[in-house]
Parts: structure tokens; C-alpha cells; sequence
């Protein structure tokens, strides 16, 4: 924790501020330990947490060398104003209403989450423990997808039984507000969207079988994707196959220090393009990983980014052919002297 702290203070003192203050609960964690309704304070390196009364206990024992104050909700502003010595502040505050009766009281307020995410962008021993661990438990759930999948079978069904697997292995919904569904199982004409909605569709003869397993160990978030064929799947589905998973491949393959995010994107994107699929593959190569589920570093044509050492990201390459079927393959792994994969299930198309 304190090296996440100085890390915090060295990106604070880089945009000139000398304090941290944090609202959002994936930087409290980061900055604190505690994931809850609270504001935590980086100030001279000590580390306070001002939390309502119903927060005020559990922060103080799941928090990491803290100082815990008690405030009224109504009366968070002016205690944080009189806790700060500092002047130059930092926050990653999205409220305006929030924001506006700060300044009131701290002029010198600066509205940024960058200190947060470049601390973020490069994980620690423990930090890559935990990923680890979370995408073993999302491998036994491709596992699960293998045994229990088969016709006549719903997606909403397939979502209770993972679910309930993920729940039981200490796994959570990630809550990412641009979905309803803490999954998506996307089956037949449902797989040609990226991020299809779980429905009740049954599962059919033919169908490619989208799963994307996005789940929250300890904070933090592991993200893979496998596409599964069922019964007598098209020629076409199996060659869509086989030139996404040569893709996603070489992706990987791509994947180096100092290396830009935009490359690995091109060399995904190649691939697809040399088959004539390039128009079919809508999205990024990938995405950061860690306490939110999309971060930085995004893994896309425009991004110049270099790649670093202990960077989380995902490859995650895909096509999808409106009205009839999609194939995505996507991997989350972290970044040494090449890409260090944590999913071992494997990539070869499984037809059931």
C-alpha cells in the first residue's frame, strides 16, 4: 500500500498538486483498502478517510493504515474542507454540485483522474496474484460451459448456472452500468452483436455460442471470451473461426514492451483484413484491466501508447457477420518481456 501511495503522490506533484482527494470507490480501494461511500485524502503522505457513520466501521477495519473521520453525509463537504492543509488540490470528483461547493472553499481544485490511472496502468505482485487467481476461476467456468451447454438450453439459463459457479468461487458481478447482465452468453443470430444482451433464446443445431466472462475477484477484474460451436456448425463458422483465433494469435505474438498499443491492434486487425473480414471486425483489439473493467491502456488503432512491463490488458479480436453469426476470442494477460496469458482453456474450437 504505501507503494501505491508514493506512486499516487509522484503523478499528484506531476500535474502540480500536493494532495489527493478521491470520491470514486475504485480509487478509494487503490488509494485505501477500502472499497465503500467514503472520500479518501492523500495529504503529506498520510492517508484519512472521511465516511458516513454507516461506513465508519467497516472502513476503519478493512482500510490500511488510515485515519478514519466520521461525517454526516450532508456535512461531507465542510469536513473535508477543514481535514486539507494543502492548497493544491487534486480530485477525481464527478459531481458538479459536489465540485461547485468545494471551490467555495479550496480555489486552487483540480479535476483530474489522471494521477489514479497512471498509478493504476502498472500492476503490482499482488495486484497480478489476484488476476491470476480470477482467471483460473473463469477457465473451470469455460470448463462448465463445455459439460452444460446443449440444445434447447436457454442463455438466460447458461447465465444462472456460471453465475452461480462464479458466486460460489467468490467471483461478482463487475456491475458495468453499459449492460443489464452481468454476462453475455450470446447464441445464433445474438452472437453477431458484440455485446448482446442475454436473452431466453435456446440454444440450436448450428448455433456459434458467444461467452464473455467479466467477473470481479477481490476488486479486481479478469475479462475472457471463448466461442463455442453446437451440433452441425456452418463451413463458414468454422473457417470465421480459425482466421479469429490465427488473429487473436498473432495478436498476442505482438505483444512486447515499449511495443504501441496501436500496433498489436494492426497486427489483429491484419489478419482479418487479409481474409476479407476487415469491415467485420467493429471493435478494439482490447482494453486495460484492473479495478474498472475498461482502462487504460486501450488497445486500438489511434493509441501510440507504449506498452510496459506489469501493464493488465486484454486481445480480444473478433468477427461478426450481421444477422447470422459473430466468433470473438479474447484473453486477459499481462505484459513482460511478451504477453504473459492467464487463461489456459483451451482456443481450439470446441463443438459440442
Amino acid at each position: 500500500m504505501n507503494t501505491r501511495r508514493k506512486r499516487l503522490e509522484k503523478f499528484c506533484n506531476a500535474i502540480s498538486c500536493d494532495t489527493l482527494v478521491t470520491f470514486e470507490p475504485e480509487n478509494l480501494f487503490y488509494l485505501t483498502g477500502f472499497w465503500g461511500e467514503a472520500v479518501g485524502i492523500l495529504e503529506g503522505g498520510k492517508t484519512t478517510i472521511i465516511a458516513p457513520e454507516l461506513e465508519a466501521q467497516r472502513a476503519k477495519e478493512d482500510s490500511v493504515n488510515c485515519n478514519v473521520i466520521t461525517s454526516q453525509r450532508g456535512g461531507l463537504v465542510s469536513t473535508l474542507a477543514s481535514t486539507i492543509k494543502k492548497k493544491k488540490i487534486c480530485t477525481d470528483c464527478q459531481n458538479y454540485s459536489v465540485m461547485q461547493s468545494l471551490k467555495k472553499s479550496i480555489p486552487k481544485l483540480k479535476q483530474s483522474s489522471i494521477p489514479f490511472y497512471n498509478a493504476r496502468i502498472i500492476k503490482d505482485s499482488e495486484e497480478i496474484r489476484i488476476l491470476k487467481k480470477a482467471s483460473s476461476v473463469i477457465d473451470e467456468m469455460f470448463e462448465l460451459c463445455a459439460q452444460t451447454i446443449k440444445k434447447g438450453r436457454k442463455e438466460s439459463e447458461l447465465q444462472t448456472i456460471l453465475m452461480a459457479f462464479a458466486n460460489a468461487n467468490d467471483l461478482f458481478d463487475t456491475g458495468y452500468r453499459s449492460t443489464l447482465n452481468p454476462l453475455i452468453i450470446a447464441s445464433g443470430t445474438n452472437s453477431s452483436l458484440p455485446h448482446a444482451q442475454v436473452t431466453k433464446r435456446k440454444f440450436a443445431d448450428g448455433d456459434m455460442i458467444t461467452v464473455d466472462l467479466t467477473l470481479r475477484y477481490k476488486g479486481y477484474v479478469s475479462d475472457a471470451t471463448r466461442t463455442f460451436g453446437l451440433g452441425s456448425i456452418s463451413k463458414e463458422s468454422r473457417t470465421v473461426y480459425e482466421i479469429v483465433k490465427e488473429s487473436q494469435k498473432v495478436g498476442l505474438k505482438a505483444v512486447k514492451p515499449q511495443k504501441t498499443c496501436a500496433s498489436v491492434d494492426h497486427a489483429c486487425r491484419k489478419i482479418i483484413e487479409e481474409y476479407n473480414y476487415g469491415p467485420h471486425f467493429i471493435h478494439s483489439t482490447g482494453h486495460g484491466i484492473g479495478l474498472d473493467v475498461h482502462e487504460n491502456p486501450n488497445i486500438s488503432a489511434k493509441n501510440k501508447e507504449k506498452l510496459k512491463k506489469g501493464m493488465a490488458i486484454t486481445v480480444e479480436p473478433g468477427i461478426y457477420i450481421p444477422k447470422k453469426f459473430g466468433v470473438r476470442i479474447e484473453d486477459s494477460l499481462i505484459v513482460k518481456d511478451s504477453a504473459s496469458v492467464m487463461h489456459k482453456f483451451t482456443k481450439d474450437l470446441i463443438v459440442i
